[in-house]
């Protein structure tokens, strides 16, 4: 029985949840990468990144490659950096609304509170 896309989507954006995955991807849109380098750029333990790693493959997100040295690590797809890039633009809209909110608010501050002394029923 297959699973709805609904389900697929969800499986897949529960797996790119975590930081250190999201920092893996944003590391090999350069190109392909091994292991000691991640490591070079994640403060994590090599076991720990392993595990990471293993997620991120078994989902599909990132191929191993292995030519004459070590295993090196690669983006299955360039939708992937199309999807990381795709989240920075949703986030950058998002904050921006956030902060022309809060530039209102502040704006309109002194109008909303109370001027004199007023008592309460």
């Amino acid at each position: 029985m297959s699973v709805p896309l609904y389900q697929a989507k969800a499986e897949m954006f529960r797996v790119l949840g975590h930081p250190v995955r999201i920092r893996v991807l944003e590391l090999l849109q350069a190109g392909p990468l091994a292991v000691r380098d991640l490591l070079g750029e994640i403060d994590v333990e090599p076991s720990t990144l392993s595990q990471h790693l293993a997620v991120l493959r078994r989902a599909g997100v990132v191929a191993s490659v292995r030519d004459d040295g070590p295993v090196r690590y690669a983006l299955s797809t360039p939708a992937v950096a199309d999807l990381l890039a795709a989240g920075r633009r949703i986030l950058g809209a998002v904050l921006a609304d956030r902060d022309g909110l809060l530039a209102e608010l502040r704006a309109h501050r002194d109008s909303d509170e109370p001027r004199g002394n007023l008592t309460r029923s």
